[in-house]
C-alpha cells in the first residue's frame, strides 16, 4: 500500500500526469493506474524505471512513507541529482595499475567499443584491456583512450583514439569543453558539451563538423565524461583558415534554435 500511495504522491509533487508517466515507462495508463492505488504491485524493473525517471533512488521509493514527508524531506530526496551529478555518490571506477602502483592508461579497441557501456565497471572486462604509457601526461589524473568513428569532430578522423581525463564532479566542466561522453543508450559518443546540468540536468551535445545537429542528454543517462587532452592519428589534419571560428558561429546557432524548439 506504501508503494503504491508514494507513486502518487511522488507523480504530485514532481506535477506530472498519469499519461506523462505512464508514457514514459511505457506503459499504459491503466496498469500504471493499478500501482498507485494497490491493485497490482510494481516489479523492481518498473520500480527501477520510475526512480530513473524522478531521479531519485530506489531505496527512497521503498523505504519511505512519502505521506509523512515535510518540505525539507522532499528536498533531501528530490535534490538527489546532485550526488549524481558532482560524484559526491560512489562512482564506481575500475582500471588497471603496474606494479609499481601508477595508473596505467587503459585502450579502448575498436571491437570492444560496443561493449564499453556495459563493462565499464566490471573488473574483467577493464582487466582484458591493452594499455599505453604518455609520460607527458599527469600522474595525479586518471586518463583512458577511446576509439572515436565518423567525422563529425574534426580535426579528429575517422579511426583515431582521444585520451580523456576522468571528471569526478560533472558540474565543474565548462561549456564548449571537448568530451568523451559514456552513454546508456549511445555508448562512447565524442562530442562538445554545453554543460546545463546545475538548471536542466542535461547536458547539450553539439560537433565541430557543423553538418550534425546539436541534441541533449539527460543527467540519468551518462555513466561517465571523459574530458579531452589529446588525440592519436595516422592522418595529418588539413586546416582550412577561419573554420573553427565558423564552426563555432553555427554550434552557437544550433543550440540556440535546440532550446528555442524545446521550449516552445
Amino acid at each position: 500500500m506504501v508503494v503504491g500511495n508514494n507513486l502518487k504522491l511522488l507523480r504530485k509533487h514532481f506535477g506530472k500526469s498519469q499519461d506523462e508517466v505512464s508514457k514514459s515507462l511505457g506503459l499504459n495508463r491503466s496498469t500504471y493506474s493499478g500501482y498507485e492505488n494497490a491493485v497490482a504491485q510494481p516489479s523492481l524493473e518498473i520500480i527501477s524505471m520510475i526512480s530513473e525517471f524522478y531521479n531519485i533512488s530506489i531505496d527512497a521509493i521503498l523505504k519511505n512513507d512519502f505521506s509523512t514527508f515535510n518540505s525539507s524531506q522532499w528536498t533531501r530526496i528530490t535534490n538527489g541529482w546532485k550526488s549524481s551529478a558532482t560524484g559526491s555518490k560512489l562512482r564506481i571506477l575500475t582500471s588497471q595499475v603496474s606494479e609499481s602502483n601508477e595508473e596505467l592508461i587503459e585502450m579502448i579497441p575498436v571491437k570492444a567499443k560496443a561493449g564499453y557501456a556495459l563493462g565499464y565497471s566490471d573488473p574483467e572486462f577493464i582487466k582484458e584491456l591493452p594499455t599505453i604509457r604518455l609520460p607527458f601526461l599527469s600522474k595525479n589524473r586518471k586518463y583512458r583512450t577511446f576509439p572515436i568513428s565518423g567525422d563529425s569532430m574534426p580535426p579528429v578522423s575517422d579511426g583515431s583514439f582521444v585520451v580523456g581525463e576522468f571528471v569526478q564532479d560533472w558540474t565543474l566542466i565548462s561549456s564548449e569543453t571537448p568530451c568523451v561522453i559514456v552513454t546508456k543508450d549511445d555508448g562512447i559518443v565524442f562530442k562538445i558539451i554545453d554543460n546545463q546540468i546545475s538548471k536542466e540536468k542535461n547536458v547539450l551535445l553539439s560537433s565541430t563538423n557543423p553538418l550534425y545537429e546539436t541534441y541533449s542528454v539527460e543527467l540519468k543517462d551518462i555513466l561517465e565524461i571523459w574530458m579531452f587532452r589529446c588525440y592519436i592519428s595516422m592522418e595529418l589534419p588539413e586546416t582550412i583558415l577561419g573554420e573553427d571560428s565558423i564552426s563555432s558561429s553555427i554550434r552557437s546557432i544550433q543550440k540556440s534554435l535546440f532550446r528555442i524548439e524545446n521550449k516552445s
